[in-house]
């Protein structure tokens, strides 16, 4: 079948960026914002996700918190875009993932309908010197991007290192999982005909 890929460029006066995705990809990633924490979130979700994802993302104005927002949504609508009419796929998935004492949830509906509820739980103002409303609004610039209803919530822990962790590769599974090809569905067995054919 062929590969769902998909690039999205976003130019602003307030950043550059430019964002390849491949969601049948092994967890290949080359991110580079300038943002250590972002960068090491960003990783993580594509390798757990199993895409192959590449953000080259860089601040025209010097603003952290412009970069981080649209670095987020550029991710989510790359991936959007890669999904294209969704059919064939499991659609539907759920994921708890420990991080030591922290666990995280996430559950999926890959409909095209945009839907987002959010509970990290952060308590310190900054956690890897990116502050607490930041990575906020990175994760919620990313589920709303998505173009899905998905619902992430850090359930407990003590390490805010930890649950925005588990809480990003919570994501990463139950969209691994949403977004693989449901073999028993007629639309993929339509999808591999057209393909093979």
């Amino acid at each position: 079948m062929a590969q769902r890929k998909a690039t999205i460029t976003r130019n602003t006066k307030e950043t550059s960026i430019t964002v390849s995705v491949n969601l049948d990809g092994v967890g290949n990633t080359s991110i580079k914002t300038g943002i250590n924490f972002i960068d090491h979130l960003i990783t993580s979700f594509g390798k757990h996700g199993m895409m192959d994802l590449k953000v080259n993302a860089k601040s025209n104005d010097g603003i952290e918190h412009h970069l981080i927002e649209d670095t987020a949504i550029t991710i989510g609508q790359a991936i959007d875009k890669a999904l294209s009419s969704r059919s064939g796929i499991t659609r539907f998935s759920y994921a708890s993932v420990p991080m030591d004492e922290s666990l995280a949830e996430a559950s999926i509906d890959l409909i095209k309908r945009p839907f987002s509820k959010l509970t990290l739980s952060i308590k310190r103002n900054k956690i890897e010197n990116v502050s607490k409303e930041d990575l906020e609004h990175f994760f919620q610039s990313l589920l709303q991007n998505l173009n899905s209803c998905i619902h992430l919530t850090v359930k407990y822990g003590d390490n805010d290192h930890h649950k925005v962790e588990s809480a990003i590769k919570s994501l990463a599974v139950a969209f691994r999982i949403a977004s693989s090809y449901d073999k028993n569905k007629k639309e993929f067995q339509v999808l591999k005909v057209q393909c093979n054919g």
